[in-house]
């Protein structure tokens, strides 16, 4: 490695270039990548609501409307008129009113009182017109824009692309706001840590230039969704600083006895097995995402495993040209220690370990059940609530009532089965009303005698669809009870059938996600599992850390239960990973060093020399990752990546909490069953054994 590490500081300059180069082409990338805002693209393409969103795009010309636009104080005349100038928007697919539900020569000529009012009132009701809305996917910000000038201030619009619209204008500062706060702060942290000013810049330009280059590439993808747009930056920056760190406080050790080039060499060989111990254990909780069948898992694992790696390679080759081209700089800048020792907290956590461990285990049983009966929000609604897509959806929903459309494909056979089918639907508590061709229509009424416009609506040439109308939210159990009590009316009249919907969607999301969280945090433990006992050639070490940090996991998750609230399903698949995979190292620090301080002490002393040198390193950590995830909460507007955010910074605080007052306790209780299971340990068993012979006497 000698060899290599030499041959890229020989040629500092051209690091620094290469790296500076990179970044600069990466970053004018950025604008192109694709950013998707709709979580349900996500989903398997087998799954049950996808397959009926296909259907119905191959065979209806009207697609599953997403979007809701409301005109007050309007005629009938009047509203199919508005009707022509939003089909007119760029990005609208589709437009359904009234017109598509009755003839448009009876509408027009016959008096409202004397049409069907359960069909009417979904459209037009109090000289209020509903429109329902499809818009191209990709094109909500240009299309929901134009309908916001087409129907001003008064109207109303609401929906699943509205909510992407406004979900966009909330994401294209979170990132920036979240470094405004979380950048000065980690320069504080940072200077306060470090001997010299100018180092904290190295830092957080290494970790910078990586963060960028990993923005740009993201250009290889076809595209990649918000939530990594959103948190994958700062959630790099968090995590990877401390590769950074590592590296020049070793550097700076050897400075002051070797030259600076050399200094650096030892520096980085030093620093290659820790830091490349800790980018596996974090990258292992995000490879662990790339196995979710929802999409969005794999989107940000991928990213994130990527910004690790590119990470890991900026410090381990542009940082140490870096530093040595800015050599005589950091000399210039260096100021005295500002941390105090914390050598006496190693003393007084000493004496508290019982208590801390006893209530460990006494808290960890109650707080593993209550995680496991958290529940999770999958929709996108709680993201718009106070913006002007809440205040319209309330508005909508004050004129219209609460309606949650659902639409059922059933194979195009009957009237008479498809009569039967639509009077058992209609019989279920949250269905309001059901609209097709034997309810809108006539069952009687042979289809080559009523109007083309209206037929194509109900029938293809393979499938009959059925509108339903249902009193639920979105989602939640009322939501969930109704989808299932749909399919399960409609397998007793046909084998094959697809509901299509948002709560249908949310549905398959919710049971999709279930499985999900099972695989990842399986995969994520084993993963893990295996990188400790190569570390430590042990198994008992292992389950030590790993119980530690996912008992830190079940209380942070379990605020939510006994705060009666539900989160978002992908704060919890994100925290579940992250927090293991890149709060695992401060256990490892911690027992690396106490291993090592057993070849010399007995296990109190050692465990008191091991707190004393090494609570500031993980301390310094812990702070880093903690304040990256309270900014994103303190600054994004958007609940997801708010919740997602305080979950990371409680989490981190919690495992900070458990490795320095809990673990050592588990070490030291484990003692002998630790050094007789790890080869060459060493621990100093017979120093102990004579002072209990010695007191004994």
């Amino acid at each position: 490695m000698d060899r290599i590490f030499n041959a890229f500081l020989k040629h500092k300059k051209s690091v620094f270039i290469f790296f500076v180069v990179a970044a600069v082409i990466c970053a004018s990338l950025v604008p192109f990548v694709s950013i998707n805002y709709n979580l349900a693209d996500y989903l398997p393409k087998d799954a049950q609501s996808t397959t009926a969103i296909r259907i119905m795009q191959e065979e209806f010309d009207t697609k599953i409307p997403n979007a809701n636009v409301m005109i007050d104080n309007i005629s009938v005349q009047e509203a199919l008129e508005y009707k022509e100038k939003i089909s007119s928007v760029e990005g609208v697919v589709s437009v359904i009113w009234l017109d598509d539900m009755i003839d448009r020569d009876i509408l027009t000529t016959t008096p409202l009182a004397f049409l069907d009012r359960s069909v009417v009132d979904h459209y037009y009701k109090d000289n209020s017109a509903l429109f329902r809305i499809t818009i191209k996917s990709g094109m909500e910000a240009v299309t929901v824009k134009a309908i916001y000038d087409l129907i001003g201030e008064k109207n109303a619009a609401s929906g699943n692309a509205v909510n992407a619209y406004t979900t966009q204008g909330l994401a294209v500062t979170e990132v920036l706001n979240a470094l405004a706060i979380l950048l000065p702060i980690i320069i504080v942290v940072l200077i306060l840590s470090t001997t010299s000013w100018i180092e904290p810049l190295l830092f957080l330009i290494a970790i910078g230039v990586a963060i960028i280059i990993n923005m740009g590439t993201n250009v290889i993808f076809n595209e990649i969704s918000f939530i990594t747009q959103t948190i994958s930056p700062i959630l790099q920056l968090a995590v990877s600083l401390d590769y950074a760190i590592f590296l020049l406080h070793s550097f700076n050790q050897y400075r002051n006895t070797h030259q600076p080039k050399e200094a650096m060499v030892i520096a980085m060989k030093r620093a290659l097995s820790t830091v490349a111990a800790s980018a596996a254990t974090t990258m292992i909780g995000f490879f662990a995402l790339i196995a979710m069948r929802f999409g969005i898992g794999s989107d940000l694992g991928l990213n994130l495993v990527k910004g690790i790696a590119f990470s890991f390679i900026s410090v381990m080759i542009f940082l140490p040209a870096f530093t040595l081209l800015c050599d005589k700089l950091i000399d210039k800048t260096k100021h005295r220690p500002f941390l105090p020792r914390f050598q006496k907290l190693g003393n007084g956590l000493m004496k508290i370990r019982i208590p801390l461990m006893i209530l460990a285990l006494i808290v960890v049983v109650p707080c593993f059940l209550a995680q496991s009966q958290s529940h999770f929000l999958y929709g996108m609604e709680s993201v718009t609530g106070t913006s002007r897509a809440g205040k319209d959806a309330d508005k909508i929903e004050q004129r219209f009532g609460k309606e949650n459309m659902l639409v059922l494909l059933v194979p195009k056979e009957n009237t008479g089965k498809e009569k039967e089918l639509c009077d058992d639907l209609s019989s279920l508590p949250p269905i309001t009303s059901t609209v097709s061709y034997v309810t809108a229509v006539d069952a009687n009424i042979p289809s080559p005698y009523i109007s083309e416009e209206i037929l194509k609506n109900f029938y293809s040439k393979n499938y009959a669809r059925i509108l339903m109308y249902t009193n639920t939210a979105a989602e939640g159990d009322d939501a969930f009870s109704a989808v299932q009590s749909v399919m399960d009316t409609a397998k007793k009249y046909y084998d094959s059938y697809f509901l299509a919907g948002e709560s249908a969607t949310l549905y398959d999301m919710k049971n999709v996600v279930s499985v999900d969280t099972m695989v990842v945090n399986l995969l994520a433990i084993i993963g893990i599992f295996i990188v400790l006992v190569v570390t430590f050639r042990s198994v008992v070490t292992p389950v030590l850390l790993v119980f530690v940090i996912e008992t830190a996991i079940w209380i942070n998750v379990s605020f939510a239960y006994f705060t009666d609230n539900a989160f978002s399903f992908v704060g919890y698949l994100i925290i579940s990973t992250v927090q293991l995979g890149a709060t695992v190292d401060y256990a490892i620090l911690l027992t690396n060093r106490y291993v090592t301080n057993r070849q010399e002490y007995d296990k109190k002393e050692a465990m008191k020399q091991t707190l004393g040198n090494n609570v500031e390193a993980i301390m310094i950590s812990a702070v880093i990752l903690a304040t990256a995830g309270f900014a994103l909460a303190l600054t994004s507007s958007n609940p997801i990546i708010s919740e997602l955010g305080t979950l990371l910074g409680r989490g981190t605080l919690l495992s900070f909490v458990m490795v320095v007052c809990v673990l050592p306790a588990f070490l030291i209780a484990f003692d002998t069953s630790i050094g007789k299971t790890t080869p060459n340990s060493q621990f100093q068993f017979v120093k102990e054994k004579t002072r209990k012979d010695s007191r004994l006497k």
